[in-house]
């Protein structure tokens, strides 16, 4: 059998999308600042590829709000306005306890202690006083809850959501200081071992907008 020989454009293609996919994940995970600059070179030279897929990535991350291109051409991750922080905040707030009662029939003890499991991580994230592991653990924690509510839309815009707020979210970390796993998180899963439904959403929406809420004071 002769295995077919990849043509040019899918491997630019495949390329295209593991910048995609790595960038994504680090923007979401908070690994850049607030409006820091990125150039095509440094991600080609980041990934080891062309300039070709990294263009392409960038103007995907553009669509989906991870990266912002201005008039001339400079590419940065989001520095969000105080409107912007609280219009996402909302969106925030209407579907994640929306996602977090869907899950509910399904939160099983095995879900219940994946959740804790996630909260021993932020732990040891507060304990290094490591922002960008604690954002990480954190949506961890959250996209695990998520995942049982078996709504791959809602899901799917939620980690839009996250990805236009990472950068600010791994700043809010970072001037909280926190000293251990975010309270709502331990009341979020008392009411998932309560069968609770008011108390658990709201529980997360507290979670979900407290501490981004205290950023346009």
């Amino acid at each position: 059998m002769i295995t077919p020989v990849p043509r040019p454009s899918d491997t630019i293609t495949a390329a295209h999308d593991r910048v995609y996919r790595a960038l994504r994940t680090k923007i979401m995970y908070g690994e850049f600042k607030p409006g820091a600059a990125l150039t095509l070179r440094g991600i080609g030279k980041m990934y080891d590829v062309s300039m070709t897929p990294a263009r392409e990535a960038v103007r995907r991350l553009v669509a989906d709000g991870g990266l912002q291109l201005s008039a001339s051409g400079r590419v940065t991750t989001p520095a969000l306005t105080n409107d912007r922080i609280e219009e996402l905040a909302s969106i925030r707030a209407l579907i994640e306890p929306e996602l977090a009662s869907r899950a509910l029939p399904r939160a099983h003890m095995a879900l219940i202690e994946r959740l804790q499991s996630a909260n021993a991580v932020i732990a040891e994230a507060v304990a290094k006083h490591d922002d960008v592991g604690y954002l990480r653990a954190n949506l961890d924690f959250h996209r695990t809850l998520y995942l049982r509510a078996q709504a791959p839309a809602m899901l799917a815009l939620t980690e839009t959501v996250w990805l236009q707020l990472g950068p600010t979210m791994r700043a809010l970390y970072a001037r909280l200081n926190r000293t251990e796993v975010p309270h709502n998180h331990r009341l979020i899963v008392a009411a998932l071992k309560a069968g609770d439904e008011p108390g658990l959403r709201l529980a997360v929406r507290s979670d979900v907008t407290q501490g981004l809420r205290m950023l346009t004071v």
